[in-house]
């Protein structure tokens, strides 16, 4: 029998909060996890995490998503279905915002840690998208988007 392929999914990696210790306690569980998530930023996170293959989505080549990327809310559904997953049997994801909707093949388990509901499209809108807080363009644009996001 082959051993079992992990894919651990979490949003984001840009620094080090609950979430992130979440993904700590979670890469602990298994011999040789694979990480995939949509942007990774090696200098702001543990070292437990950088010594894990990571793979990123096409967000991360985007030039300037360092200080932006999440602005890229939008698309970040589409960012996150776009990861290869094929390989694994197992895929956990831990997720505040879209690493729930990663795609797997169809014999393949997810299991799903949800740390809250997407708070940026729902309760807290006004903080992340409000007047000041964002451009018109990228606040016209939560705004198309917010419906298709809730529902997703």
């Amino acid at each position: 029998m082959q051993p079992l392929k992990v894919a651990l999914v979490h949003d984001w990696l840009t620094g080090m909060r609950g979430g992130e210790a979440v993904l700590e306690a979670m890469v602990e569980m298994f011999a040789s996890p694979e990480l995939f998530t949509l942007v990774c930023f090696k200098d702001a996170i543990s070292e437990s995490l950088r010594n894990v293959p990571t793979h990123t989505s096409f967000l991360q080549r985007i030039p300037g998503v360092r200080s932006k990327y999440r602005h890229f809310l939008p698309i970040m559904p589409r960012a996150i279905e776009s990861l290869d997953l094929s390989k694994f049997d197992l895929v956990i994801s831990s997720s505040h915002c879209v690493a729930k909707g990663v795609h797997k093949r169809p014999d393949a388990v997810h299991v799903s840690y949800i740390h809250a509901p997407m708070r940026y499209m729902w309760d807290r809108y006004e903080e992340y998208f409000g007047p000041g807080v964002v451009g018109p363009v990228v606040r016209w644009t939560a705004s198309l988007m917010r419906p298709r996001l809730q529902a997703w």
